[in-house]
């Protein structure tokens, strides 16, 4: 292929060749698919529905559901048509619109993180000005924020990443369209501009995570000098689960992006192109749903009135 107008589709990485493991991989896409639609989708309705939860953590974790919602519905519907039918095949478009949806939800989620960061600091160090550093025009404000850094980010990635020429195949060695690997489908090793873009992200990217470090530290400083322990453990805990899904984000992500090619491998991109991209949506309802017992009542309350009425 000499351009990348010739190019009207490109051929995904399978997990298997082995039909009986396709289909196995089928299942268990599909298993963690519901799991996430259901998880996710009862945080939405709980949240929406019961007044209690009107707070600014449960409308950020309403915002984060949402983009869990839309990111592995961009991924893994394809990967389990894919492991079903025994195709791997995926449009130009199709490519192009994945490949926009999931770095825009990504990046959205990475910076909606960062602000929930902020709302825990604020919670845990000024509590008595939480009502006005997070009233509900300031909450709508920093989601919207996030919701559209991760549009632009994705706009001008996609818009970069299809407009060079491909004259290496289209073989992408992953289970769904991603930068690194339409880009080494280019004919040349490097573009000024990807180059430029990846520069600007990284550069807001280490920023967003410095203040997730700081805000943890000033958050364990201000709990330490509680000094009850029942207190240091309650204001802890409202934290933890946000730690444990920024944790779980960040670490794949970095690792991903800067992992040395002597240790990449076909199977260890896809495993680990998998964490990021599909296991936390899978499991932030668990983790946020464990350690909030508001939310856990409400979501009882739904699941009883679903059931009996």
């Amino acid at each position: 292929m000499s351009n990348g107008s010739s190019v009207t589709q490109f051929l995904l990485l399978a997990f298997t060749d082995r039909r009986e493991l396709q289909l196995l991989t089928f299942w268990l896409f599909l298993g963690i698919y519901l799991a996430a639609l259901l998880g996710n989708g009862l945080i939405i309705t709980a949240i929406a529905c019961d007044h209690r939860l009107h707070t600014p953590m449960c409308f950020f974790l309403l915002n984060l559901s949402v983009l869990d919602l839309g990111s592995i519905c961009t991924t893994l519907p394809k990967a389990m048509a894919n492991s079903l039918w025994d195709n791997r095949a995926i449009s130009y478009v199709g490519c192009a619109a994945q490949l926009f949806m999931l770095v825009f939800l990504v990046v959205a989620e990475y910076y909606l993180l960062t602000v929930m960061a902020y709302d825990r600091y604020v919670a845990i160090c000024k509590p008595l000005h939480y009502g006005t550093l997070l009233g509900s025009r300031a909450c709508v404000h920093m989601a919207a924020a996030a919701w559209g850094s991760g549009f632009l980010h994705a706009a001008l990635h996609t818009a970069n990443t299809f407009s060079l020429p491909r004259c290496k195949g289209n073989a992408v060695a992953q289970f769904f369209c991603e930068i690194p690997q339409i880009l080494k489908l280019s004919c040349s090793d490097s573009d000024l501009r990807e180059v430029g873009l990846l520069v600007v992200s990284v550069c807001l990217g280490l920023g967003c995570f410095v203040f997730l470090v700081v805000s943890y530290v000033q958050i364990l400083r201000a709990v330490l000098r509680i000094p009850s322990e029942q207190g240091r453990h309650k204001a802890f805990s409202t934290c933890l689960p946000h730690l444990a899904v920024v944790s779980l984000f960040v670490s794949t992500v970095i690792f991903t992006c800067l992992s040395p090619p002597s240790i990449s491998s076909p199977v260890l991109n896809l495993v680990v192109s998998f964490l990021y991209s599909v296991v936390p949506p899978a499991v932030n309802p668990l983790i946020y749903s464990m350690r909030n017992q508001e939310l856990r009542d409400a979501l009882w309350k739904l699941a009883h009135w679903t059931l009996f009425h």
